[in-house]
């Protein structure tokens, strides 16, 4: 399970460093992709594993390829 945990460490903190490089809050990134506001959070603490769809939409909100977040 450890290295579950590490990729969605990894991966919340690539969502964070593009969200805020975008100067978007979660609550805006949210809005943006679609999904509850607090979805984006979990995210970022790693506290949710993603869908594929919803890594898609999350890269179309920021404006980013899908593999700039994987």
């Amino acid at each position: 399970m450890k290295n579950k945990s590490e990729i969605l460490i990894k991966f919340g903190d690539r969502v964070r460093e593009i969200r805020t490089q975008k100067g978007l809050s979660q609550e805006q990134l949210a809005s943006l992709a679609d999904v509850h506001r607090t979805y984006i959070g979990m995210i970022e603490r790693a506290e949710k594993n993603i869908t594929l769809i919803n890594i898609n939409k999350i890269a179309s909100a920021l404006g980013v390829d899908l593999k700039e977040l994987l």
